[in-house]
């Protein structure tokens, strides 16, 4: 576990293969690159602050059948490691994989284009899980506020800047939703909206599970649902990164599981905000007829 003190200041962001990342994970590149996955291995994949631990959760409900005592073995962080993370003091995601049993559920923000191939030729099950660009940004703000492992994002205007520049960890939001739309036709890839868990959650888990070939009934299906509540899943310290330290990771700047709403965006874009974003978006998204709605 991380030592108090670690971290006197905020990572900055370095190119590697094309994309900004924190230098910490830039450090690692070579494991990450390196990384031998299993054929069993399960990987959920999105850009950052889409629902990614709101579908770990869901997922390791569903491979445990819903039993909640075994999803409160160890916090999320350890049940599904994530890929490419470092930092100092801390165990790496690829530490951690190494001493995983499988099926090892794991976690990565990568654009396809940057997986290990080990995933493909293995013909790994992945999950994709995409959100709307403008909640995203809001979503990234915040968490850039109380996470110190990433760089001081200055004010939200100063930060949507960066963001549409793709001048943020992980880059382009664009690239990435693109990159990963194209490949959904793989019968090993599973693409799904955060919009539409939010609008039906039984509808969008029972997708999750017939696509891990478990046959769960209703009943299973129901406890799952409500174990992945926003208002059960911000009461879970095990899911909401409860046992990081505070010098990491501060919940009293902004929780970790600030709102998981649809349409926060509209309390903090201003008009000419919005109308820049949109004017982005449309010039970005103009080829793939990619799906996302704004409000529910």
């Amino acid at each position: 576990m991380e030592k108090e003190g670690a971290f006197t200041s905020r990572p900055s962001l370095k190119i590697t293969q094309g994309v900004p990342f924190v230098e910490f994970t830039v450090s690692n590149w070579p494991e990450v690159e390196s990384f031998k996955a299993r054929p069993d291995d399960l990987l959920i994949c999105t850009y950052p602050k889409s629902g990614t631990t709101w579908v770990s959760e869901i997922t390791d409900l569903i491979l445990n059948e819903a039993d909640t005592e075994k999803t409160k073995r160890d916090a999320i962080f350890i049940r599904v490691p994530f890929l490419e993370f470092a930092a100092p003091g801390m165990q790496s995601g690829i530490q951690l994989l190494r001493d995983a049993v499988s099926t090892r559920l794991i976690k990565t923000h990568l654009p396809i284009e940057l997986l290990p191939n080990t995933f493909w030729e293995n013909n790994c099950k992945i999950i994709y899980v995409a959100r709307n660009a403008k909640d995203v940004a809001v979503s990234f703000y915040y968490f850039h506020l109380m996470s110190r492992v990433h760089p001081d994002p200055g004010t939200w205007d100063e930060f949507l800047e960066k963001y549409l520049a793709g001048n943020v960890s992980y880059g382009s939001w664009y690239a990435h939703v693109k990159g990963w739309w194209e490949k959904r036709k793989d019968p090993c890839v599973l693409y799904l909206f955060y919009e539409d868990i939010m609008e039906d959650p039984m509808r969008e888990i029972r997708k999750i599970s017939e696509f891990l070939e478990k046959d769960l009934g209703d009943e299973v299906l129901e406890k799952i649902v409500y174990h992945t509540s926003f208002k059960e899943m911000e009461q879970n310290f095990m899911s909401i990164y409860g046992t990081i330290p505070i010098v990491v990771m501060d919940h009293n700047v902004s929780p970790f599981m600030r709102k998981g709403i649809v349409w926060d965006w509209k309390n903090h874009f201003t008009v000419t905000q919005n109308e820049k974003f949109d004017e982005d978006y449309e010039k970005n998204m103009a080829g793939p007829s990619l799906p996302f709605r704004t409000e529910l």
